[in-house]
């Protein structure tokens, strides 16, 4: 039985644009792409779009003796396809990219081998799942699949992406031999200009980096990659961005860090795996500080999520016009701070200016996300009444809500969310999971300031808690409460420093609690009042 290695490949990315074009050893990265993947005797095929930006690129594929194929620039499936006409249905089909380079013909023939002796119909070989970088990336399936999922498939995201299809079809099975490796928090793709220095780097001390093993240059990875700091990527971990424009939180004893700092901060939580990042025009100088760091190769790696402004101009008797322009001012505004011309995420910073001024405030967002200003929309709730009309609006995607461990005002609340959650796709975010840092906080004093009377109480309840649910930290049983309840999908963690980060991440790789261990926290539960579990109750200190 035949096999066939295709490579996508395309100049118009627009995120780094030519790409595929930028020479690693002097080489273009599709011809090494190719080189490597038919180092074992493999036979390659690139397929790229007809339109004229990919001119150069078959130009170069031609003087390097790469066979090629031009089709549909959107329908990527339907090129596969036509690309592939005089091959039999039972041929093998490996899948690559031509932005990923380390995978190999060894690696190729190892992972054709599982997909043949297992007998399957589908094979996928990348990051987390498979113990490998992201970027170490290959799709196995038969072409008799692939044509299956052109005639069927009508979804543009299907016929963009290529296997969807195949793999609602047959399930996915991933590629594991190498998963003690542990390296899915890596990253070896070529996405941004800071990619592209990565990979550079990661070949340079290679003679012939046609040849290398594919295992060689993981190693190599290894040794290379400073931001790592966790075997496996970090997925409910949302940085928050509130300290970083300014001086945030009552247990805040570091203040906002420098650019440097936050920018270390930053880039070694995406690195790790965070993927989202809480932000907010009334953050100080968050978004700007935000807009500095992620336009430098990072933003297409991370999701950041802002929020309208509160709106404080604006009163009940405001004219609607005056209401209109200032959402729209502040939306671009936040664009102009991040530097990007849509915002992945917008929030409202108040539940209220969902149905306020006649609703106008949410006209103009349902306007700018169908001019493609914002791709979601989201609302951020302060308290449980709040949370059944945002749901009720099918326009929201994204709530985020302040909710710990010693909150009980939720329950009903908690309910329609996991109602509302099996009807559509609804992305939810706590943050004051620690309170502004209160909880794991043994002074007192900062206890009185939040109303608390008999802070002592509190301090030893958490603190049997931890031993009982076997953490090491109050910190560690916060977040791991938080982590374990399945409606919630990410955790807003505001931190200031580098190593704050790294106790996250760390805590946030352990294991969730089991069902069992979630029972302790229903009995004989402390709770705190709403003068507490509200920040702007807050007394102010001396």
């Amino acid at each position: 039985m035949k096999s066939v290695v295709v490579i996508q490949a395309r100049t118009s990315s627009s995120r780094l644009p030519a790409k595929v074009l930028l020479p690693v050893k002097g080489i273009p990265l599709v011809v090494l792409a190719a080189r490597r993947a038919s180092n074992t005797g493999k036979k390659v095929l690139v397929v790229t779009s007809w339109e004229s930006s990919d001119d150069g690129l078959c130009a170069e594929l031609g003087r390097n003796g790469i066979g090629f194929y031009r089709g549909s620039l959107d329908n990527t499936l339907e090129r596969f396809i036509r690309a592939l006409d005089v091959y039999e249905d039972k041929t093998v089909i490996l899948r690559l990219t031509a932005d990923n380079i380390i995978p190999d013909g060894r690696l190729l023939d190892e992972v054709e081998d599982f997909f043949r002796s297992n007998g399957l119909d589908y094979l996928a070989c990348n990051g987390d799942k498979s113990g490998l970088p992201y970027g170490v990336s290959i799709e196995v399936m038969r072409l008799s699949s692939l044509r299956d999922a052109n005639e069927k498939s009508v979804e543009m995201s299907d016929l963009e992406h290529v296997t969807p299809y195949i793999r609602r079809r047959f399930g996915e099975r991933y590629f594991d031999k190498y998963s003690e490796l542990k390296m899915g928090a890596y990253r070896s793709t070529v996405d941004s200009i800071d990619d592209y220095y990565d990979i550079h780097k990661l070949f340079e001390k290679f003679e012939c980096p046609e040849k290398v093993s594919w295992l060689e240059l993981v190693h190599e990875l290894r040794k290379q990659s400073k931001h790592v700091l966790v075997a496996s990527p970090v997925r409910k971990l949302v940085l928050g961005g509130a300290q970083i424009g300014l001086k945030y939180g009552i247990n805040n004893s570091h203040g906002k860090p420098s650019f440097e700092s936050a920018s270390n901060l930053v880039i070694k939580a995406i690195c790790n795996g965070v993927e989202y990042i809480d932000t907010a025009i009334a953050y100080g100088e968050s978004e700007f500080i935000l807009g500095k760091i992620l336009t430098k190769g990072w933003e297409s790696r991370v999701a950041t999520i802002t929020k309208l402004s509160p709106l404080h101009e604006c009163h009940e008797e405001t004219e609607e016009c005056l209401v209109r322009a200032l959402t729209k001012s502040s939306v671009y505004k936040s664009c102009f701070n991040l530097g990007v011309k849509s915002l992945s995420c917008l929030m409202l910073h108040r539940a209220s200016h969902l149905t306020g001024w006649g609703g106008v405030v949410w006209e103009e967002l349902l306007e700018l996300q169908e001019q493609g200003v914002i791709k979601a929309l989201g609302v951020s709730v302060q308290t449980p009444d709040e949370v059944e009309p945002v749901l009720a609006n099918k326009g929201v995607s994204f709530i985020q809500m302040p909710f710990n461990l010693l909150d009980d005002r939720w329950v009903e609340a908690i309910k329609s969310i996991q109602h509302r959650k099996k009807e559509r796709n609804i992305v939810v975010h706590v943050r004051s999971s620690l309170l502004q840092g209160l909880l794991v906080s043994e002074d007192h004093k900062l206890w009185e300031r939040a109303n608390v009377e008999e802070p002592s109480l509190v301090i030893e309840y958490l603190k049997r808690l931890a031993e009982e649910t076997k953490c090491n930290s109050i910190l560690e049983l916060c977040l791991t409460y938080v982590r374990s309840l399945n409606w919630i999908d990410g955790v807003v963690i505001g931190m200031e420093t580098v190593q704050q980060l790294e106790e996250n991440l760390n805590l946030f790789s352990r294991k969730e609690f089991p069902p069992k261990t979630m029972e302790l926290f229903q009995k004989g539960a402390v709770s705190l009042s709403e003068m507490t579990l509200d920040p702007s109750n807050w007394k102010e200190s001396n």
